[in-house]
Order: structure tokens, then C-alpha cells, then sequence
């Protein structure tokens, strides 16, 4: 019995040997050849590289807007008039009891316009302020070069003693005027003085009239 067991033993143990040699043959990696595939897939997936916007492109052919000032800008041209854009000069009338007549001329290279209402009159540094002599306001005054508007004021318009004296007075162009002109006068006696609004005519800058 015993010589019919050993072959088979041997032929057992000589398969087992076979296959374990076969192994590492079936388990070799890959070649170059095949691992190529992954390497173009992974390539394929990889985001594009970046490129220039169509906003970094308008940013350098952008203009400047309407509002950025230019070669011809005319600045001070039709402006609102301010009193350090008058030069101004004072008189004393007899006409209706006596008043002040107020001329205002634009300075040199200046065209501006002044509003229909009465300046802002007011005397000495307390700032006596005269009241508006017209209930009406009267249209608009450009000036520029020689054209002149005209302002009467009444300095006392009360027929009482009471007065002060001053000898200069002040003007300005609407109660938030930064710069108003202080004229000289003479010597006038003040108490609840009037004014009325710019006019061209001599004639309409009388108060009380």
C-alpha cells in the first residue's frame, strides 16, 4: 500500500509548486503602454488655463464721462452771482426822503446772474438787517461787462428820533453769501431801514416810491 501513497504526495506538492511560481508573473504591474490612458484622462480634466476678460479690456479703452472737467471748461460763466463776483458802489439820493442807491457791476472776465429778490442789506457789526420794501419779486439780472442792477435802501424808515449812526454797509447775495462787501456810505442815520429788489433802472430802486 505504501508505494502507491508517496507518488501521489509528490504529485501534489509539485502542483502547489507550479502555481506558486506562476504567481508573481500574473501580478506584474502594468506596462508603460497601459498606465498611458490614465495619464490623458487625468490631462483631460484639468480646467482650461485662465484668459482675459472682456472687462479688463473695456477698462483700458474707457473715457472720461461727461462731468470730468475739460480743456473748455467756462467755469464762472452763468453762475448765480455771490457778492465777490460784484464790484459795487454807494450814493446818497434826496429823492424820497433821502435813501442809498446800491450799484453792482460784474468784475472783469465774470457773467452772472443775480436773482430778482432784494440783496441783504445790514448795518454795523450788531447787523441792523434791512426788511424787503417790495412784496413782489422781479425777474432775474444778468450781468456781465458794463450792465449795472440797482437797489434803493431807506435807512429809517420810522418817523420817530430814534436812529444810530453808521458809515458803512454791508451786502450780500441771499442770507448764505460767504463773502459779503462791506461799502462805504457816509454818514446815515439807521433805524428798521428797507430795501428793494435788483432792478436795471434807476428809477424802479427808489424805496417808498
Amino acid at each position: 500500500m505504501r508505494s502507491h501513497i508517496v507518488p501521489v504526495a509528490l504529485v501534489v506538492a509539485a502542483l502547489a509548486a507550479t502555481a506558486t511560481a506562476c504567481g508573481p508573473e500574473d501580478s506584474a504591474p502594468p506596462s508603460a503602454e497601459g498606465a498611458a490612458p490614465t495619464t490623458a484622462a487625468a490631462a483631460s480634466t484639468a480646467p482650461p488655463a485662465a484668459t482675459p476678460t472682456a472687462t479688463a479690456t473695456a477698462a483700458k479703452s474707457a473715457k472720461p464721462t461727461a462731468s470730468t472737467p475739460g480743456a473748455g471748461d467756462k467755469s464762472g460763466y452763468g453762475q448765480a452771482c455771490g457778492a465777490n463776483d460784484l464790484t459795487f458802489s454807494a450814493k446818497l439820493e434826496t429823492q424820497a426822503g433821502g435813501y442809498i442807491l446800491i450799484s453792482a457791476k460784474a468784475k472783469p472776465g465774470i457773467t452772472c446772474v443775480l436773482s430778482g429778490e432784494h440783496p441783504v442789506i445790514a448795518f454795523g457789526s450788531g447787523g441792523i438787517e434791512a426788511g424787503n420794501a417790495e412784496q413782489a419779486v422781479g425777474r432775474p439780472i444778468t450781468l456781465s461787462g458794463s450792465a449795472t442792477a440797482y437797489a434803493g435802501i431807506n435807512p429809517k424808515s420810522t418817523n420817530n428820533d430814534q436812529a444810530v449812526e453808521f458809515k458803512d454797509v454791508i451786502i450780500g447775495i441771499g442770507k448764505a453769501d460767504p463773502n459779503p462787501a462791506s461799502i462805504p456810505v457816509g454818514t446815515v442815520r439807521v433805524d428798521k431801514p428797507k430795501v428793494t429788489n435788483w432792478h436795471t433802472d434807476t428809477k424802479d430802486a427808489v424805496p417808498g416810491v
